[in-house]
């Protein structure tokens, strides 16, 4: 069996949520179930002040869903129960009261995106290049295009939705907004993301989690918009376009 894991550790009110999928930080359904419960304790935890968010490693953030679990999908309701997760990883990370902080080396796809978009601030190195690439399966990113839309705007989350196999730069990202700042290198970035954090850690509380409140306003509609989102990639997940394209992408 194949060892993948999510870890946190806190230390001087700082949490640091890290992920690991051997194959490129993927995420199967029992790994977004495990972040979402560590988002949600860690952000009623009262010894934590910040959340950072990493992966393990430089070369991949995240590769976004497990293509081996969505070629066991058989049927609409797993298919929707899969997307639901994403989803519900997008909705922790929103109503958690804590700032998450998002330290992402190494490129980054799909759900991954999504993760570094629902981040309230993110730091990226110089190989944090990213693409959306579900059309070029079949699907869409339709589960996490709210939190990608909120950062970028509906023109750059369109130019990479329909250009599903171009990287863009981390410079891109940055200017259009899911970064706030790249470095050099993974080193750098991890250094100063948790520099960045203990400088927030010591202002109040209550403060910042009115400011996210803000950094969020407009987003009451979420849940049920992301479980429609789920029906659509459900249903798409089942055509045989998708199937026969994950099972080429498997077979390289």
């Amino acid at each position: 069996m194949e060892s993948y894991y999510i870890k946190s550790d806190i230390l001087h009110g700082i949490a640091t949520i890290e992920f690991h999928h051997p194959k490129s930080n993927s995420f199967p359904s029992t790994q977004l179930h495990e972040l979402i419960r560590m988002i949600d304790d860690l952000g009623q935890n009262d010894e934590v002040k910040i959340i950072i968010l990493k992966s393990e490693g430089d070369k991949v953030f995240s590769a976004g869903a497990s293509f081996d679990e969505l070629l066991t999908i058989d049927e609409f309701s797993k298919g929707k129960k899969f997307f639901l997760g994403f989803a519900n990883v997008i909705l922790a990370m929103r109503r958690c009261p804590k700032f998450i902080v998002g330290c992402i080396t190494g490129k980054v796809v799909g759900g991954g995106v999504g993760l570094a978009s629902a981040c309230d601030y993110a730091l990226a190195d110089e190989n944090a290049a990213a693409r959306l690439s579900e059309l070029s399966i079949g699907i869409g990113p339709f589960v996490i295009e709210p939190a990608i839309t909120r950062k970028i705007g509906i023109t750059a989350f369109s130019e990479m939705t329909m250009n599903p196999t171009e990287w863009k730069s981390p410079q891109w990202l940055k200017e259009k907004g899911i970064y706030n700042h790249v470095y050099a290198d993974a080193k750098t970035c991890e250094e100063e993301t948790l520099s960045f954090a203990r400088n927030l850690s010591v202002y109040s509380l209550e403060a910042m989690r009115d400011l996210k409140s803000i950094f969020w306003q407009g987003t009451d509609h979420l849940p049920k918009l992301m479980e429609q989102r789920a029906e659509m990639s459900g249903r798409l997940v089942l055509s045989d376009f998708t199937k026969e394209t994950l099972l080429k992408f498997k077979s390289k």
